[in-house]
Formats: C-alpha cells, sequence, structure tokens
C-alpha cells in the first residue's frame, strides 16, 4: 500500500537533497535556527526550564546530544524535548499563517538532537528541518478551514503546534538518521501516536503548554529511533478510517493541502518571526497603542480604548475580560491582549517589546492595570475579513474630549508583507541571549546560523550555548 498520504509524504523527504532546496529555504532555515535557540538562551532562566531540565536528567539514557544551558549532554530524546521547551516558552517562537502553527520550536529541537546523535554535517541538518517544516506546516493546513477561517485544531481544543509539530519534526528526524521511503512512513505512523497538546491552559492559567514542543520534539525523536530498530506504524495514518484526519480533524480535513504543489511550494521562507515575546494574536495591539504613544498620546489622555480583533482571537486574548485585564503574572500577560495595549501605550524594549515588558511584576503594576482597566477586547468585521491570513488589530481611543482616534494595523511585522531582516533577527538573537553570552560568542554564532550548510559537524552548533552565565 504505497499510494497514500504518508508515503507520499515519505517520497518526497526521501528524493530530496540538500541541492534541491531552494535558496531562500536554505537562508530561512539558518534565521530560524537563530531565532528559535536566542529563544531557548532566555527561557534557561524560567523555573518551568528548570523544571524541564531537572526531569530530564532524572530519566538518564545514553547521552549523545545537547540541550541549551546544560553542560552535560543528554539523551537524543530529553536533549530535544528540553531545547523544545525552552524554545516554546516564552510565545517568542515563529509562526505559520493561516494554520497558525508554530513549527520551529518543534522541528528544530529534533533537527539537531538527531544531527547530533547520527554524526550529521550543516547539509544534513539543513535539509532536515526544511523537510519537518513543510511537513508540520502541511498537516497544519490540512486541518485549516476557509469556511470559518479557523483552524479545525484549535476548534476543538488542540494545540496544532504540538501535534503537527510532533510530525514534522518526526521527519526531521528520520531523514537525518538517513531513513528510506518505507521508514519514514513507520515513522510518521509511530509520531502519530504520541502526537498530543491541549490548550485550555491559555484561557484560565497554567504553565502546561510551556512542555508541549518539547514533547513533541522528544515524540519525533523517539519515533524516529523506534522504526530504526523496526517497530512499524499504517500506511494510512493520515487518511485511514482511524487515522490522524479522523482522530484529530474528525473527518473534516483539506487533504489536498499535504500534496499540492509539494517540492515546489516550500513553507520554511512564509513563516512570519515574531518581534514581541508574547502571543502572536496580540502583536497588532501592540503596534496600534505605539502609533498612539507616537502622536503623543499618553494613558492621562484617554479614558476609554476599545480593542477590534478577529472574533476567533477572543477567546485567546479577550476572554475571560476580567482575567484578561488583570493577568496575575507575566506568562498570562503574554495571552492578554488589555496587556497588549499597555505595553505599546507605555513602550517596550527591543524591537518594541521585550521579555523585562512581561515580568510578573509589571503584570500585576497598578500603572498597567489601570490602563487594561479602560480596555475592551471585542470582534471586528475588518478583522474578520483578513483574518487568520494576517493578525490585525484596530484600536480605537476615546479621549478626555470625548473625541476618538482609530489605529489601524492590518499586516503583521515580521511576516513576507514586513519582514525582519537578518540582522534584525540578529538583533533580537542579541537582545534574548543578553549577559547570557558574551558579544562575540554571540556574533559568532549568529554568523554560523547564516552559513548553517557549510557546517562539517552540525553537533557542534550548540557547543557555546551549552553553559549560560545567570544574570
Amino acid at each position: 500500500m504505497t499510494d497514500t498520504l504518508a508515503y507520499a509524504l515519505a517520497r518526497f523527504a526521501d528524493r530530496t537533497s540538500y541541492d534541491d532546496l531552494p535558496t531562500d529555504v536554505v537562508d530561512s532555515v539558518g534565521v530560524r535556527v537563530l531565532d528559535t535557540l536566542g529563544i531557548a538562551v532566555a527561557a534557561t532562566q524560567l523555573d518551568t526550564s528548570a523544571a524541564a531540565v531537572a526531569w530530564a536528567r532524572e530519566e538518564g539514557g545514553t547521552p549523545v546530544a545537547s540541550a541549551v544551558g546544560v553542560p552535560e549532554n543528554l539523551s537524543p530524546a530529553l536533549a530535544a524535548f528540553v531545547n523544545g521547551v525552552l524554545a516554546h516558552s516564552l510565545d517568542f517562537d515563529d509562526t505559520h499563517l493561516p494554520s497558525v502553527l508554530h513549527p520551529s520550536a518543534s522541528v528544530i529541537p529534533a533537527a539537531l538532537a538527531a544531527a547530533q546523535q547520527h554524526g550529521a554535517n550543516g547539509r544534513d541538518l539543513v535539509r532536515g528541518i526544511a523537510l519537518g517544516l513543510e511537513v508540520c506546516v502541511r498537516l497544519g493546513m490540512a486541518g485549516f478551514d476557509p469556511a470559518t477561517r479557523n483552524s479545525v485544531f484549535f476548534e476543538h481544543g488542540q494545540h496544532a503546534t504540538s501535534i503537527c509539530g510532533a510530525m514534522g519534526g518526526a521527519v526531521a528526524a528520520a531523514v537525518i538518521a538517513g531513513a528510506d521511503a518505507d521508514r519514514i512512513v513507520d515513522t510518521l505512523g509511530i509520531a502519530a501516536s504520541m502526537a498530543a497538546g491541549i490548550i485550555e491552559a491559555n484561557r484560565t492559567g497554567g504553565t502546561v503548554k510551556r512542555l508541549h514542543c518539547g514533547w513533541a520534539a522528544h515524540a519525533a525523536v523517539s519515533a524516529a529511533g523506534l522504526a530504526r530498530h523496526g517497530l512499524t506504524g499504517p500506511p494510512t495514518v493520515l487518511e485511514g478510517r482511524f487515522g490522524f484526519f479522523q482522530a484529530w480533524l474528525h473527518d473534516a480535513p483539506r487533504a489536498e493541502e499535504i500534496t499540492a504543489g509539494l517540492g515546489e511550494t516550500w513553507a520554511a521562507p512564509s513563516l512570519f518571526v515574531k518581534p514581541y515575546p508574547a502571543n502572536h494574536f496580540t502583536h497588532a495591539a501592540v503596534d496600534a497603542a505605539a502609533a498612539l504613544r507616537a502622536r503623543g498620546l499618553g494613558p492621562d489622555d484617554i479614558t476609554h480604548l476599545e480593542l477590534g480583533v478577529p472574533a476567533a482571537n477572543l477567546r485567546t486574548i479577550g476572554e475571560p475580560i476580567e482575567v484578561k485585564r488583570a493577568p496575575e503574572t507575566g506568562y498570562m500577560a503574554q495571552f492578554s491582549g488589555p496587556y497588549a495595549v499597555a505595553v505599546g501605550l507605555l513602550g517596550g524594549g527591543g524591537l518594541g517589546a521585550s521579555f523585562d515588558d512581561y515580568s510578573d511584576e509589571k503584570a500585576t503594576s497598578p500603572e498597567r492595570r489601570s490602563i487594561m482597566a479602560k480596555v475592551d477586547v471585542v470582534p471586528n468585521s475588518t478583522c474578520d475579513s483578513i483574518f487568520p491570513y494576517q493578525f490585525p488589530a484596530i484600536l480605537t481611543a476615546t479621549l478626555q474630549d470625548g473625541s476618538t482616534v482609530v489605529e489601524e494595523v492590518l499586516t503583521t511585522r515580521g511576516g513576507p508583507e514586513r519582514p525582519l531582516s537578518f540582522d534584525e533577527v540578529t538583533a533580537k538573537f542579541t537582545a534574548n541571549v543578553g549577559s547570557l553570552l558574551d558579544a562575540d560568542t554571540a556574533t559568532q554564532f549568529a554568523e554560523r546560523c547564516r552559513a548553517l550548510g557549510e557546517l562539517d559537524d552540525a553537533g557542534t552548533l550548540l557547543a557555546p550555548l551549552r553553559t549560560i552565565v545567570g544574570r
């Protein structure tokens, strides 16, 4: 049975060499790796990161792979787990639209672990990441419903990022290990039984979402390893009666997204790099409020703020409104539309909002609470017409004299319409690593990512990031 969708993906992955990759795909992979690992370095300071590392150390295994901020080696699956947790914990990782996936945070950790395990070079690593991102995004797009302009995964409370990330990461790990098409099919079949993630924590709190990409990367490396040792999976894992589509999408997939333009159109260059360390739905709110500030308006000039967003975004950044107006932690503030308005109105660091702007102290500060109390988050028809190809926002400020000022932000910064340059991504990386890496190491690391395919040993890439200096 070789005419299945899994076999179509597997043959594509098996037959696509590094030399077949378009130049913009190769360049984009370097950007993704630089961005992802800079976020991982910054995340080493979190309590949840320490918990993930402690658990990984307890689990043991053959220590052949590196994790950011961990001086000793870990097993490949556990190194992938730690790096995936770090990459996604600050909600600063890249996004694909309209699938609303964060592909790199699962695929890159899985690929890096596999590269170390199997002695891969830079070309192998770039190829694996490019293929893994492609599979991840295509599965996410199979769950995108154009009629509702929303992800079917999301509607079912599922975290498409971790579910599709496990599958894409598994392909990356498998091809780096030298798997042929049959083994890649088995890897996909195994990974599908490991894929998981629900998103209730976005609404009401809890830090479990930070584990999702780590667990996806762990599943990816594990699935590739199990297939290598002879475990098999169903060739109809995607479209079968009890396969991936039925289980996750309840028999409502767009299967054509799996194969349409396969090998011709590539996902990696179209991923959106986040300029701000918060849920992507909030970014246009930061920009719109910053535009008010650029007009010379401050909190004391404004009596009310109405943040218009796509209706589909309300449950993430606007509901329950009493929670979103009073986040108890910096992490909860990352998912708050009212808090994003406060950040933009007051002015943030970095490229416009930095990690320091999402501290627990600032999230609960009286100044920011007073601004958030003025903010209503409402559905907006103009935003609905654009979402989810962009994450727009329209901010209306009512001033003390009763007049109103409107700022529209209809395209998302960091995407193809408003891209960040490699130098801007390098600036983001430098800001993220801060005092945790010395300046020379940060500069050298960025240049290695710019020429990732030239590495003789991809396993050496993480060496400078193993020992992190505390703040």
